[in-house]
């Protein structure tokens, strides 16, 4: 699908309707959207959130600004989301995760039912009624298992950029299987298969079917159901993406940008409250 995202500087409808951004800070990225009422993207940006968030998210929004020639006064309000959104302190308004990224997947794709986004250090399933509200959800923000930051891990210990496991992954025939659900533990068992001279590419493949399995068994417990939309960093990994379908015996739904669906919330949120 085609998403109506970036307008070019020049190019942005300003006498069209209001403009209003939203910022997510994530706990490995800041991401901030700009958006015209209820009709597009026209600018976002990510950055790294590192050690200041607060820094972070105004870099974002700065960037984002900048890519269309806006100023911070062109904007009518700002939401801000994610775990780092007090820390926003020019938003108008702060929302939870859960409800912006139902907004966000919901204005992209507005059949969706399931929206599964899996961050830098949490995971989350998201059950959407006909209209669009939020129903229920689950969280998994206690342990890496199942999250960018296990990815992350793995990578290291594989000595390959996380970037490249889902390529990779596509490389294998059959994974090898991961049995511990501990970041840790799962570590260990990819250390010891390297050792045992086990191909990089079913190793990887395996981490990937381990993620989807975490996420399906939530996903089994909300009773998910499609259209299921895939949303955070992860949702760019192919093989994660790949496993997940299997297991899940649908198609899955990822947005152009998977990062900023929850700015892309934030920002909508924002709107509604100005009416």
């Amino acid at each position: 699908m085609h998403l109506p995202y970036g307008a070019k500087s020049g190019n942005l409808d300003t006498m069209g309707e209001k403009l209003t951004a939203g910022i997510d800070i994530g706990s490995l990225t800041a991401d901030a959207a700009i958006m015209q009422g209820r009709e597009s993207v026209v600018a976002y940006a990510i950055v790294p959130t590192g050690a200041d968030s607060a820094s972070a998210a105004r870099a974002a929004y700065e960037q984002a600004l900048a890519a269309v020639g806006l100023s911070t006064g062109d904007i009518a309000a700002v939401g801000a989301t994610g775990y780092g959104r007090a820390n926003v302190a020019f938003a108008s308004r702060t929302i939870t995760e859960i409800t912006c990224h139902a907004a966000g997947a919901r204005w992209l794709f507005p059949d969706a039912r399931t929206v599964i986004d899996i961050g830098g250090q949490d995971s989350k399933v998201i059950r959407l009624g006909a209209d669009g509200r939020v129903e229920d959800f689950v969280m998994n923000d206690k342990c890496a298992a199942g999250t960018g930051r296990f990815l992350e891990v793995m990578a290291r210990s594989l000595e390959t950029d996380v970037g490249a496991l889902g390529e990779l992954a596509r490389l294998s025939s059959e994974g090898a299987r991961i049995t511990s659900t501990c970041t840790v533990f799962a570590e260990s068992e990819v250390v010891a298969m390297v050792a045992r001279g086990v191909p990089k590419e079913d190793i990887i493949k395996g981490l990937g079917e381990s993620v989807a399995d975490r996420i399906y068994g939530m996903s089994r417990r909300l009773r998910g159901e499609p259209p299921f939309v895939l949303t955070g960093g992860v949702a760019k990994n192919q093989g994660v993406a790949a496993a997940l379908e299997s297991r899940l015996g649908s198609t899955i739904l990822i947005p152009e940008e998977p990062q900023i669906v929850g700015a892309i919330g934030a920002a909508l949120l924002a709107a509604d409250a100005m009416a």
